[in-house]
């Protein structure tokens, strides 16, 4: 966990958060968000759809970002801004990999560059899944340091 008070950088690197997506973890997150499209889930209905499984829902990727991020930094921060575009699909029981770094270290913010990688049995990434990801970050509370930053825009 960072410290409040830690200094950062443009060019330091966010820690990556790396996690298997497996089915039941699918089924979970359809359920909670209420998101029960077959292409998520169903087996049968995917090989009919001569994919190779369960297609993760991209949403699933904002959350694994916010939760790198979180992580990272701790509980006072606050994700102000998340943007990503999706470049690959990701399958069910694959690795994916958040990966970032720091683009700009304001007053009371960071903004990040960020994005999703598929990762193979080595380890190595084996294709994007998510990129370009953006996210502005407010260290401190939502209403505390680097709100006024948020509220302005500053990109």
């Amino acid at each position: 966990m960072t410290a409040a008070g830690a200094t950062h950088e443009a060019g330091e690197a966010v820690p990556p958060l790396e996690r298997r997506i497996g089915l039941p973890d699918m089924i979970a997150y359809a359920g909670a968000t209420w998101d029960w499209y077959r292409l998520h889930y169903d087996t049968d209905f995917v090989k009919a759809s001569k994919l190779p499984g369960p297609v993760v829902d991209g949403q699933v990727f904002g959350a694994l970002l916010v939760e790198q991020i979180q992580d990272w930094l701790g509980p006072l921060c606050f994700v102000r801004e998340l943007e990503f575009g999706f470049k690959a699909l990701v399958f069910a029981e694959e690795t994916v990999r958040c990966e970032g770094t720091v683009a700009e270290a304001g007053d009371g913010f960071l903004d990040l560059d960020l994005r999703v990688v598929v990762v193979g049995d080595d380890g190595a990434a084996e294709r994007v899944a998510v990129a370009p990801a953006r996210a502005r970050v407010l260290l401190g509370t939502a209403d505390g340091p680097g709100a006024a930053a948020g509220r302005a825009g500053e990109r």
